[in-house]
């Protein structure tokens, strides 16, 4: 009997141990997850030696970097999820920024936290306006039209008195502190002798006081704003509404005979897409305290879609190690200031050539890649049987 029971117990132990290790691991990720999260809260905190930057202010190069994240995430769902070729996005980073700038401070002295809101439903509104006409045109079409959209953009703002023209906007106000002056508790921040971590307290942040010297509280604000960001867009990607982008993406003439009513779905990925947009342009607009068209060029919109394109387009966490590579790097490298550039658009030049796909490509590219290795082996292996 005991011989039974033992065939028993190991017959369920081979069943059901990968069941238990699938448990065991996302036990173990939530607890990870949590850790990484507040390992990034404390970045500028602990000033790491390795990953600061020793020539630019590292709270404030965290902070764009985060920025660029958030601009990241709304970009991939536009090119990466919808396959909508966007190069136009800095028209709806600009519409946030402006949209805070003229509410809280040019013609309105309204909150920050009141504006954020309607400078998100502004740009939203805008990206419907933009795609309801433009968007039944595809492939480089598109990619004229919404180029051509960022440029208008700018020169609206540029030449019209009402939205401060070629001055800009000054005197933004910061987002509403909380205990100022000191705010509700400081925290001092690491100095580094070698690899020996000191605390320095002739540096310390104050808890959600957004000042001008110190970047921690923005950094800290966009960084939750990222992530709020990226579960509502996981929860919408793994919707229908996900599938369908994707249907629209791979062949958008089979989704029609199927069904899907494309152009809706496009222009709802657009609209998502200017939201997100708006919020980092919103942060922006807060942090800076000064905007002017010069803020929002042409080629920030290309440096928008390098991000998406060099971490993997349709990969929410390849977009995010694509802005941070954009956004990072030449800071980091500072001191290579008459190469850094080069060096960088050689970067980007060897990453398109040998991985088109992306450092980190999504899921069905990765897929279908498989599947095409796996089809070459097996005709190969089927003409060396023949010969």
């Amino acid at each position: 009997m005991r011989k039974y029971f033992q065939r028993a117990g190991d017959w369920l132990d081979d069943r059901f141990a990968p069941v238990g290790a699938v448990i065991a691991r996302k036990r173990l990720k939530i607890p990870l997850i949590v850790l990484g999260v507040l390992l990034v809260y404390a970045l500028p905190i602990i000033n790491p030696p390795l990953i600061t930057t020793p020539n630019s202010d590292f709270p404030n190069v965290l902070f764009t970097v985060t920025l660029y994240a958030i601009v990241a995430v709304g970009l991939n769902i536009v090119t990466g999820y919808a396959g909508l070729l966007d190069l136009g996005y800095v028209g709806f980073y600009a519409a946030g920024a402006y949209t805070v700038g003229i509410l809280t401070a040019y013609h309105f002295a309204w909150p920050f936290l009141l504006v954020l809101p309607i400078a998100m439903g502004i740009t939203l509104l805008t990206g419907v306006l933009l795609g309801a006409p433009t968007l039944r045109v595809r492939g480089d079409y598109l990619a004229i039209v919404t180029m051509g959209f960022g440029e208008l953009i700018r020169i609206t703002i540029r030449n019209t008195a009402w939205l401060g023209g070629t001055g800009g906007i000054n005197a933004i106000p910061a987002p509403q502190s909380i205990g100022a002056p000191d705010g509700l508790f400081q925290i001092p921040h690491l100095a580094w002798d070698g690899l020996n971590p000191l605390i320095d307290l002739s540096r310390s942040t104050k808890f959600l006081v957004f000042g001008v010297l110190d970047a921690t509280p923005y950094f800290w604000l966009a960084l939750t704003a990222l992530i709020i960001v990226i579960l509502i867009e996981r929860l919408v990607k793994t919707s229908r509404v996900g599938r369908m982008w994707e249907a629209t993406r791979e062949d958008e003439d089979a989704a029609e005979i199927m069904g899907v009513a494309t152009f809706k779905f496009k222009l709802l990925a657009f609209a998502s897409g200017a939201f997100i947009g708006g919020l980092a342009g919103a942060l922006f607009a807060a942090k800076a305290g000064y905007i002017n068209p010069v803020s929002f060029p042409a080629n920030l919109s290309i440096l928008f879609v390098a991000a998406v394109v060099i971490g993997g387009s349709g990969n929410r966490w390849g977009a995010i190690i694509g802005a941070v590579i954009v956004a990072y790097l030449p800071e980091r490298f500072r001191e290579l200031e008459n190469w850094r550039l080069w060096f960088f658009g050689i970067a980007l030049v060897i990453i398109v050539s040998f991985r088109p796909q992306g450092l980190f490509p999504s899921y069905s590219q990765r897929k279908a890649r498989r599947a095409a290795r796996q089809n070459a082996r097996l005709d190969h292996s089927e003409v060396v049987a023949d010969v």
